[in-house]
């Protein structure tokens, strides 16, 4: 405790909630105190909890100091205007104590219920600011205290035909995504792979589950920059929701990201007003053909011929109007992206939302979009010497023979040569 704040008298402390009051029981109920159910009450993310702590000496001290006043005829009442959570009752007095010790200890913010390193002095900066410094790899490990690892949904798998075993395993009666994931291939004659699943199965169902993803009607778009599209089957079916939920899931549970999905999907979900479509987004030949023709139009009196000639798929979208200047036909076709690219296909991403919302992976999205975006888009990423050394497994030779002490010696040029072409 003197290595969190020097002027800190020595134990034992009480723990306070914002209003002042001693924990002892979850705010209004008769439940006992636990990190994980107070954070179910209040609603808020672990790095979003604000508690206080003091002596139990000066606690108790300056209760009786309160209690005395209380009784004087003159007595002053402080009223909390706290905004931290709730109080232990409707109106909650602020006692001597809490005023003294906002002043001498900084809150106590809660990153991870068991990493006694996430206990962090919180003086100066802004608590926004500290949240939008978490890395990839912390903001998951946060969403990954809800698992619960001593219960398992069972995935049983063939790798010929993953989709089918994975739309089997998510609407099993019994998967919940808080529970830890099993996975068991079998092989071509039915039988399942010998060996429990120790992360490498997982690993590989999750990352062929999301190339699979990828190839799935309900994405349009260029291979790497995918869009959702409405496909009357995948609403009958809620595959719009199972792959929200797939992809939640995958990034929660260890694995990767779908790594394909648009920038501007990915923006609009998160209730970023960002878009930065382009014409070739579009797989349409038709409709792209007409939108390259609007985009180039050299003068307002071609541009006013478009517009008529192509009148209907204009409608459509509610982008037909008269145009006045040659400078409106970059509205008309940004007017038109949005309007193929996300209003039309609303129900389907609303859908897609609802799976996001898995193990509170939407709201970490709205709240850490930067550093999720990698995640859900595709970057391109340098490929390094250890990378490209670790995509081939050498066969040698028996231990001991010629042959293998020259296979060794190629193992360490092959390796040089890798770091040569990496510079």
């Amino acid at each position: 405790m003197k290595t969190f704040d020097r002027n800190v008298h020595g134990g034992p402390y009480v723990l306070l909630y914002p209003d002042g009051i001693k924990i002892t029981n979850i705010p209004g109920t008769e439940v006992p105190f636990t990190l994980n159910e107070y954070k179910e009450v209040v609603g808020k993310a672990y790095q979003r909890i604000t508690l206080y702590i003091c002596t139990a000496e000066d606690f108790f001290t300056s209760s009786q100091e309160t209690s005395s006043e209380s009784n004087s005829s003159d007595s002053e009442v402080l009223f909390s205007d706290s905004q931290e959570g709730p109080g232990t009752s409707g109106g909650v007095l602020e006692t001597a104590c809490y005023s003294k010790y906002t002043q001498l200890y900084a809150p106590i913010v809660i990153e991870d219920k068991d990493d006694s390193d996430s206990v962090e002095c919180s003086h100066d900066i802004p608590e926004d600011t500290k949240v939008d410094q978490q890395s990839l790899s912390e903001i998951t490990a946060n969403l990954a205290l809800e698992i619960d690892h001593r219960a398992v949904s069972r995935f049983n798998i063939c790798r010929w035909n993953i989709w089918d075993g994975a739309v089997r395993g998510f609407k099993r009666a019994t998967f919940s995504e808080k529970k830890d994931i099993l996975v068991k291939f079998s092989d071509d004659e039915g039988r399942f792979e010998e060996g429990l699943d120790t992360g490498g199965p997982k690993r590989e169902f999750l990352s062929i589950l999301m190339k699979e993803l990828n190839k799935r009607p309900i994405f349009d778009g260029p291979v790497e920059s995918r869009y959702l599209v409405y496909n009357s089957t995948a609403i009958r079916e809620d595959e719009y929701y199972l792959a929200g939920k797939m992809i939640a899931v995958s990034i929660v549970h260890g694995g990767p990201g779908p790594n394909f999905l648009s920038e501007d999907l990915v923006s609009y979900i998160s209730g970023q007003s960002s878009f930065k479509a382009s014409v070739g987004d579009i797989t349409d030949e038709e409709i792209g053909k007409v939108l390259q023709e609007i985009q180039n139009s050299p003068s307002v009196e071609i541009l006013q011929d478009l517009m008529i000639r192509n009148s209907a798929i204009l409608q459509t979208a509610g982008c037909f109007r008269h145009v006045r200047s040659c400078e409106e036909k970059k509205m008309i076709v940004e007017d038109y992206l949005k309007w193929y690219i996300i209003h039309r296909n609303n129900t389907a991403i609303e859908r897609f939302k609802a799976g996001l919302e898995s193990l509170q992976f939407l709201t970490a999205l709205q709240q850490h979009l930067t550093v999720l975006t990698p995640a859900l888009c595709h970057a391109d990423v340098k490929l390094s010497a250890a990378e490209m050394e670790n995509l081939f497994q050498p066969e040698f030779s028996q231990q001991g023979s010629n042959r293998r002490a020259q296979e060794e010696k190629a193992m360490s040029y092959w390796a040089d040569y890798l770091l040569d072409c990496e510079g």
